[in-house]
């Protein structure tokens, strides 16, 4: 619904306000609960298998998803914790103050997610599997570990040279396409190569969708998303059209991610006109334009 925002930037118009478009009740719950981090890593699990035509059984999606939603629970409880230690509670977003006021219900979840995930793995995940996916866990464990901890540890600093957004670009695109990758024949290099490159645009995508949310929610200097989004969605089109002819699937879901990249781009032409909730669940609900493809 249309909606004024409070403390709004003086060099914006109030009746541009007044037009500003808050998320509807499903959607905003959808993105305070942290549920969209994981829909988004199943979706793009599942299509990825279904570029590569491999079958993925029914724990590898369901262990993505709980692995993303105690991460991501846990996570936003962590910055919660953070902020008010340092007194900055009243700068975090609306995502962190649900976290908090809802931390008595959400951290219980976030722990049974995890219990659930571990007995996933070592139920149902072949031995070699586990063995492969150890480096996955550990590379995730480390970033988590030096985003909450680098001020107490300061042999972890390096994470804060590093981007946060090209770090969790990575991470979540490995976990999303490696189950779809270690089931491709190692002899089949025909089906692996374009699934890699649906891979790499995938990570661009990713990371782009990162900037964006840390572009709109920490300045009034936003970079220009919609040209780099523009960009991606150029090259994510001219790789759909030299992938359609061999490779018909990966192409499509190429095809899928330079829709994801305009959308985002509209995103930030448009954002002005969007509550910051509206728009940072937004931002997320644009990645799922594979599931035209898994209909």
């Amino acid at each position: 619904m249309p909606q004024t925002l409070p403390n709004a930037p003086a060099h914006i118009p109030e009746a541009r306000l007044r037009l500003r478009l808050d998320v509807p009740v499903p959607l905003r719950l959808w993105h305070l609960t942290s549920l969209d981090a994981p829909t988004v890593a199943v979706t793009w699990s599942l299509a990825f298998a279904w570029a590569a035509q491999v079958h993925l059984p029914l724990w590898a999606p369901a262990l993505l998803a709980l692995a993303a939603w105690s991460v991501y629970i846990g996570d936003r409880l962590l910055d919660a914790r953070s902020a008010r230690r340092a007194d900055g509670f009243s700068a975090l977003r609306d995502r962190h103050r649900f976290h908090h006021r809802h931390r008595r219900l959400l951290l219980p979840v976030a722990v049974a997610a995890a219990l659930a995930a571990a007995w996933i793995v070592f139920t149902r995940m072949p031995i070699a599997a586990r063995e492969r996916n150890s480096i996955l866990v550990i590379a995730a464990l480390a970033y988590f570990t030096g985003v909450h901890s680098a001020d107490r540890l300061p042999s972890l600093g390096i994470f804060r040279l590093l981007k946060k957004e090209l770090l969790v670009g990575l991470l979540f695109t490995a976990a999303c396409v490696l189950p779809a990758i270690r089931r491709v024949p190692q002899q089949d290099f025909n089906a692996a190569i374009p699934l890699w490159v649906d891979a790499a645009f995938f990570a661009l995508l990713a990371w782009l969708n990162c900037h964006a949310i840390e572009g709109w929610e920490s300045s009034t200097d936003v970079p220009r998303i919609q040209v780099q989004a523009s960009l991606l969605a150029l090259g994510g089109l001219a790789l759909t059209c030299a992938l359609e002819a061999a490779h018909p699937r990966p192409a499509a879901l190429l095809a899928c991610g330079a829709a994801s990249s305009l959308l985002l781009a509209l995103l930030d032409r448009f954002r002005n006109r969007l509550t910051p909730l509206a728009l940072r669940a937004a931002a997320d609900l644009v990645l799922l334009t594979p599931l035209l493809l898994l209909a």
